[in-house]
């Protein structure tokens, strides 16, 4: 519970949220529960109308956003939608009130990043890229992890904000380090899904039941999220409902391969996930929620080529 300090604190700072899906929306419900004068914005009408329900929530474009808000948060599909929200006469630069800080919650390449925060710095703006870990349920929950690039100034000066939306915030460094860490996190994170995946088709092979396999990796060496979280709640439960499509772990995989390759970092098994992911889209997968990746691990490894990129 906030103190009476605290509250009067989040009431007197503005917040603004553009992009209310999977997780926007529960990032922005948080800072609204913190009571924050919280601002909302997404192209989709409905998704906008969901959060300006809530008592006093503001429904601004991000330009206006800009002019009361001391925080912007971008929870975006990825830069180019921040870019274009930052351009114009009527966008966040032109409109930026004095001091203001926007982060980037975007899965995006840093070599993108550091050139927005360069346009942003020209005019006065903090920019601020922030990796996300914990998925569309810990932004509901409040219990993300968030890996911050950017001014450290900046960063202390919003840290009470970001606070409300996370359990475990690091600042790691200058510009574009925050989403070279997520790249380098989701690279990591998805391979050992596909690999939890491989181990539990060659199991059900051998007679072995699934949900026994992950029970002994979970009290073993071979525990991961994928065997303590996502097989359990979102694949042995039948739900294959882990709220994020195959589309997202592509996209993800190939900007992580084409940075590690610009830095001469060879990633082999990386890029092999990247190989397995880009068939399944191939196999008409890109809208399906990951979890069935599982389901046709067999059908789409035949069809994947030794490696991407």
């Amino acid at each position: 519970m906030m103190s009476a300090n605290e509250s009067v604190t989040a009431a007197a700072t503005a917040v603004g949220v553009v992009g209310l899906g999977n997780m926007g929306g529960g990032v922005a419900r948080n800072l609204h529960r913190a009571g924050f004068a919280l601002h909302v914005w997404d192209i989709d009408a409905a998704a906008r109308g969901r959060l300006a329900e809530l008592p006093g929530v503001t429904v601004a474009e991000p330009g206006a956003m800009a002019e009361v808000c001391d925080t912007i948060i971008f929870v975006v599909p990825a830069t180019p939608q921040i870019a274009a929200s930052l351009d114009g006469e009527t966008g966040v630069l032109a409109r930026a009130r004095p001091g203001l800080v926007v982060y980037d919650f975007t899965t995006s390449d840093p070599r993108d990043t550091r050139e927005l925060a360069s346009r942003a710095a020209a005019a006065g703006i903090r920019y601020m890229d922030a990796g996300m870990s914990g998925g569309a349920t810990g932004a509901d929950a409040g219990t993300l992890t968030l890996m911050i690039g950017g001014e450290r100034e900046a960063f202390e000066r919003t840290r009470s904000v970001l606070e409300k939306i996370a359990r475990r915030i690091f600042h790691l460094g200058g510009s574009g380090a925050g989403h070279t860490m997520k790249l380098v996190h989701n690279m990591v994170c998805h391979t050992i899904f596909l690999a939890t995946c491989e181990g539990g088709r060659m199991a059900q092979a051998a007679g072995i039941d699934l949900a026994d396999m992950i029970e002994v990796f979970n009290v073993s060496n071979a525990r991961s999220y994928a065997s303590e979280v996502r097989f359990p709640a979102h694949i042995l439960s039948g739900k294959w409902d882990a709220r994020s499509r195959v589309y997202n772990l592509d996209k993800d995989l190939a900007m992580a391969v084409d940075l590690a390759r610009a830095l001469d970092a060879p990633v082999p098994l990386g890029a092999y996930t990247s190989a397995f992911l880009h068939t399944a889209i191939e196999q008409g997968m890109a809208q399906t929620d990951y979890s069935r990746l599982y389901e046709r691990f067999g059908e789409i490894v035949r069809g994947a080529p030794a490696g991407r990129g």
